[in-house]
């Protein structure tokens, strides 16, 4: 089991900066990838970036390429998403999920998820 606890939402203003925390615990979180995914109000859950365990590969969605990094720091069991040049479409829930496997856009192939933390970019 792998538990994972979100930190660092928040308000900001259109153009500005937040960074995300995921904090896991439980069972090896540098054999897991990482993801980061969001939902906003009304729509279905999306793929934002992922990880691959090594922290060698990482992968964007193209609404936040250029503008997010997903990063890692496995002696600390810790995944960030440094999020830059926000936009209104930014907000929504942001989750944290984990998996056993290679990277993956897909949500259904996470095991393990983060209760969510609220981004919120007023224009």
């Amino acid at each position: 089991q792998v538990a994972l606890v979100e930190s660092g939402g928040g308000l900001v203003q259109a153009g500005g900066s937040l960074r995300l925390s995921c904090a896991a615990s439980g069972r090896t979180f540098s054999s897991y990838t990482m993801g980061w995914f969001r939902q906003a109000p009304g729509k279905e859950r999306e793929f934002v970036a992922t990880i691959r365990w090594s922290g060698g590969n990482t992968y964007y969605a193209d609404s936040v390429r250029g503008r997010f990094t997903i990063s890692r720091d496995n002696a600390k069991n810790t995944v960030y998403l440094q999020m830059n040049s926000l936009k209104p479409e930014d907000t929504a829930v942001y989750y944290c999920a984990a998996r056993e496997g290679f990277v993956s856009e897909r949500s259904d192939r996470y095991d393990y998820w983060g209760q969510g933390t609220q981004v919120t970019v007023s224009s």
